[in-house]
């Protein structure tokens, strides 16, 4: 008898419920339940380019293998569509029935134009006339003989249907909102009182056909499909054919149209023809705005701290002290740390300083997603400018980061970096950095291990963990994965890190299987684990194995999890929560404990067979026992959440979990800011406490000074 999966994809539907529940909740501030709402817009923006996308090529293929819930594309494509029409229900329920008017309440005011005064339009008009409509490009359509225009993608276009004031005849038109133009017009000294640039174009349309009327108008956004995948191996220039990649994108076919229902008839049929989309694609709101991911921005008007979360400023690590140099601090000791709790800035000292330090010989790094404006890659070209020897794998097969990482990379390749564009047939999504500096007689390899990109901006956002160590045995992997993928040689003879694809996956299913048997011999057993998605069949059934045999297994899982949890026969002692709060859940924690033994480890991979059979990651062990126990207790803290945690039920729905009757609510996140603030104060008390004497440099011995009587 197969064992029991649930849907990948009805899985990450549940996800993004649960950050709608976030908007939902009247106890967190106003703009933080908007910016809620906007990530759970942008996250179906990603699954309908991705997921719904790749179905779609599936079910056009004629492919009718189910998945491992006995589902066909068809079928998934149909339970999809009647999910996803019940949650944008919701969540435009929620922003017109209780988000819009506590934002009036606050003086935050949006305009309906059919009731905009007299006053109001004249303004309104000159400030469209001066600042929009010399930027806006109308491309007239004729669905009877015109080829269908080239319409962009995740940006909203007003239909229009027009008529000639002499000759009544009716033709019709789309003016694409330029991305320039902020969504949010903001009425002549009323700061906080707007109109959406899609409502202000349709009211003065006319004006763009002079001689014309427009007496009809429709707002709608299209959702082209983005799995496009560059099929690598025998590319010979792949910064070429990826270039080709992100084009074919531009024209890929339409996966859905967001459309108000109130859209007259004959323009939702021009649109269709325009857009080659079926009724299956057309996905109606009850009103507008299109596109609620555009309320991101919203989140962060000025002047109104009070509706927004208090801050969390990162706090700097204990181990390393104000002034010293990084590496000095790396010698001293393996650093852990917890971002955005604890500051990345370590991380970026450690190139920054190597890129200027004389003793530094090489600099080798993955780079998979970075900053707009990284100071990573600034200081990558400083290193190769003062003539270090830098090698940087940029991966351009990392999704909808490849034009940036193109860019990045002709920069870095102009300032003499050694650049590889990734690895044939796999991506490369490991985090790793290694730096080579000469100290007396001899080479120290100084080495940074995380689960989170280099990128400065998020890792104020996501939960990660970085290791920065100079153990001679993570020097040692460190260098042997680098030479493997820059020389193509073998990912082997590791003595600490464990790669995938070649051995992560069966280092795992050894790990669960050893905990198992042990809990078989009596011995206490249990398997702790951090991770952002689960989905691997071998390791699900694993886990079912383990369950059976008596572990007691805790999943933190954020967002996809194809594992049925309570189910009586196959995984009675496993139990799934997921945390939705003010950051990002990204690490990836995996503990062990079989009898009196504890096996600990960070890694770069999710539990999904993407990553553990088709990408380059690593999986780290924790040898210090300080940092075991940290990472364990930073676990259990996570399942002891009664704020922002949810239970995974047995049928895939997630259930708020609270605190018990009479007890406070425990919220994790807000413990660990908490822990890192009493850690850093308590480490500048040390320090205040600590006399530390001058003394002289060996050079003023010889020289001092003639200092005059006075």
């Amino acid at each position: 008898m197969p064992v029991p999966f649930l849907n990948r994809e009805l899985s990450w539907i549940e996800f993004n419920q649960r950050v709608l529940h976030q908007a939902k909740r009247d106890d967190i501030p106003l703009l933080e339940r908007i910016k809620f709402l906007a990530i759970t817009a942008s996250n179906l923006d990603e699954f309908f380019q991705v997921r719904i996308g790749g179905l779609t090529l599936l079910q056009r293929s004629g492919r009718k293998t189910p998945d491992s819930t006995g589902l066909t594309p068809s079928a998934q494509l149909e339970q999809l569509r009647k999910r996803i029409l019940l949650f944008i229900e919701e969540q435009y329920h929620l922003l017109h029935g209780t988000l819009l008017p506590l934002l009036t309440k606050h003086d935050i005011h949006f305009l309906d134009p059919s009731k905009l005064s007299d006053a109001q339009q004249a303004s309104l008009r000159a400030s469209f006339d001066h600042n929009i409509l010399p930027v806006l490009t109308p491309l007239s359509y004729d669905p009877e003989t015109d080829a269908p225009p080239l319409l962009p993608a995740l940006t909203p276009i007003v239909a229009c249907r027009i008529e000639d004031t002499e000759s009544a005849t009716k033709r019709f038109a789309f003016i694409p909102l330029p991305e320039s133009l902020s969504r949010r017009v903001a009425l002549p000294n009323q700061a906080h009182t707007f109109i959406l640039l899609e409502d202000l174009v349709a009211t003065f349309a006319s004006a763009l056909f002079p001689g014309e009327n427009v007496t009809a108008t429709g707002v709608f956004r299209l959702t082209r499909n983005g799995d496009i995948i560059l099929e690598d191996d025998n590319s010979h220039d792949l910064a070429d054919d990826m270039a080709d990649v992100l084009t074919a994108r531009r024209y890929s076919h339409t996966v859905r149209i967001e459309l108000p229902i109130s859209c007259p008839r004959d323009l939702t049929a021009v649109i269709r023809s325009a857009t080659g989309a079926g009724r299956e694609e057309i996905y109606t709101i009850p009103r507008g705005p299109v596109g609620l991911s555009s309320l991101m921005d919203l989140a962060f008007l000025a002047d109104f701290d009070q509706l927004r979360d208090e801050e969390w400023p990162p706090q700097e690590s204990p181990d390393i002290a104000p002034g010293e140099s990084i590496f000095d601090s790396i010698a001293a000791r393996d650093i852990l740390l917890h971002h955005p709790y604890q500051s990345f800035d370590p991380v970026v000292s450690l190139i920054e300083e190597a890129a200027t330090d004389p003793g530094v010989l090489a600099i080798k790094q993955v780079l998979y997603r970075t900053a707009r404006k990284s100071r990573i890659i600034d200081a990558l070209i400083r290193a190769a400018q003062n003539g270090k020897q830098v090698t940087v794998l940029i991966e351009l097969k990392a999704r909808f980061d490849e034009a940036r990482n193109l860019m990045r990379a002709d920069e870095l390749l102009n300032a003499g970096v050694n650049i590889v564009y990734g690895v044939k047939g796999l991506k490369t999504h490991a985090k790793i950095c290694l730096v080579v500096r000469r100290e007396k007689d001899s080479l120290r390899r100084y080495v940074h291990l995380g689960t989170g990109n280099y990128n400065e901006t998020t890792a104020k956002l996501y939960t990660d963990i970085s290791l920065l160590t100079c153990h001679p045995d993570y020097g040692h992997d460190a260098s042997l994965f680098f030479n493997a993928v820059t020389g193509r040689s073998k990912l082997l003879r590791f003595r600490r890190l464990v790669p995938a694809p070649t051995q992560m996956k069966r280092r795992l299913l050894e790990l669960i299987a050893t905990t198992a048997e042990r809990a078989k011999l009596g011995e206490t057993s249990s398997i702790l684990a951090k991770v952002n998605s689960l989905q691997d069949p071998e390791i699900i059934a694993a886990l079912y194995k383990a369950s059976q045999a008596g572990v007691t297994i805790q999943l933190n899982v954020r967002g996809v999890c194809c594992l049925k949890p309570a189910d009586k026969r196959y995984s009675k002692n496993i139990r799934v929560v997921s945390i939705i709060d003010r950051y990002l859940e990204h690490a990836r924690i995996f503990s062990f404990q079989h009898g009196t033994e504890t096996e600990v480890f960070i890694a770069s991979a999710d539990w999904m067979s993407r990553n553990l059979d088709r990408r380059i990651e690593l999986m780290i062990p924790i040898e210090s026992a300080p940092l075991k126990r940290r990472l364990i207790a930073l676990m259990r803290q996570c399942f002891a959440d009664t704020s922002n945690a949810h239970l995974i039920l047995p049928d895939g729905h997630s259930q708020p979990i609270v605190p018990a009757k009479g007890r406070r609510p425990q919220r994790a996140q807000l413990h660990f800011f908490r822990e890192a603030k009493r850690l850093a104060k308590a480490r500048e008390h040390e320090r205040a406490l600590t006399f530390e004497p001058h003394t002289p440099q060996a050079w003023s011995i010889f020289y001092r000074p003639f200092k005059p009587m006075t």
